[in-house]
């Protein structure tokens, strides 16, 4: 797929849930996020700088190999930055709350209509 361009958070959130359509890349997205955040806790509280950067490190090195293993395409962080964070720790609070089909159908629903049918 070609990068989008997007004139809100709101139309790029459904994109980012398809990039995401692989219950097992939302879930390796979820493990690493939050093995990320509990190293770069331990980091802060302990005063060990160096382990401020478990979230990036972690969160990115468990998330990326996801996208070109799994699901095949580019992460939205690479066109996408900042709205790629903020619709990272949608998908996540939405996966702790046990709304993960959710996101299953929204990656669903974006797919049918913005994926050409070359079949």
């Amino acid at each position: 797929m070609t990068q989008r361009t997007f004139d809100s958070y709101e139309d790029f959130w459904p994109y980012y849930v398809a990039m995401h359509s692989r219950a097992a890349t939302r879930w390796i997205h979820l493990s690493g996020t939050l093995s990320g955040l509990a190293v770069s806790a331990y980091g802060l509280f302990s005063g060990r700088r160096r382990y401020l950067l478990g979230l990036p490190v972690i969160g990115y090195g468990a998330a990326w190999p996801a996208h070109f293993l799994i699901e095949k395409n580019n992460p939205a962080t690479f066109g996408h930055p900042g709205w790629s964070l903020r619709g990272d720790a949608q998908m996540i609070r939405m996966m702790l709350a046990g709304r993960d089909h959710e996101l299953a159908e929204i990656a669903a629903k974006w797919l049918a209509e913005n994926t050409e049918n070359t079949g």
